[in-house]
């Protein structure tokens, strides 16, 4: 049997204890990157931001699974029903990404949801200094809230295969 943690992989949170621990780490980790997302979003280069919050946000989906054990590998590695589960739970949860191979053209989309806040943030850049720490500040609370998103729809969906897991489980 798989331990907890091999090498590569990480195993669906056993508990509500250590799915809250996983949670409160990938928010951490949402913050990060979202202030990275604004540092760079303060630089005055059309575009530059774009194409860092699409790289963000891919590696910051895939960590995010990641953690919750929500790869596509990791979940091609539960009992069949326990998949099936996990991928009816991303749905009901609109966890677009969950347990998906994340393309640069589904965090383009994404982020086109977003797009408001896009469009706002490429504006206020030509307005001196003012423009650029707006446009840092959109650009921050715009990341971490889909970042949060994501999140809790990984939560939501580790915890529904947990459940499923100890419902199953021999006493």
């Amino acid at each position: 049997m798989f331990t907890k943690k091999d090498a590569k992989w990480t195993l669906i949170p056993a508990s509500d204890k250590e799915l809250e621990e996983v949670r409160a780490r990938c928010r951490r980790l949402v913050q990060r990157r979202a202030a990275v997302s604004a540092g760079i979003s303060a630089v005055p280069i059309p575009g530059l931001d774009v194409v860092s919050d699409l790289r963000l946000f891919s590696e910051l989906i895939e960590d995010v699974n990641r953690e919750f054990g929500l790869t596509p590998e990791q979940v091609g590695r539960l009992q069949p029903r326990f998949r099936l589960l996990a991928y009816q739970a991303a749905v009901n949860a609109g966890g677009t990404m969950v347990g998906k191979y994340v393309t640069k053209e589904v965090v383009l989309k994404l982020l086109q949801r977003a797009g408001a806040g896009m469009v706002a943030r490429q504006a206020t850049r030509f307005v001196p200094l003012a423009g650029q720490a707006t446009a840092a500040a959109i650009g921050f609370f715009a990341f971490r809230q889909i970042g949060y998103q994501h999140v809790e729809a990984c939560a939501r969906v580790a915890q529904e295969v947990m459940l499923a897991q100890q419902k199953a489980a021999p006493v």
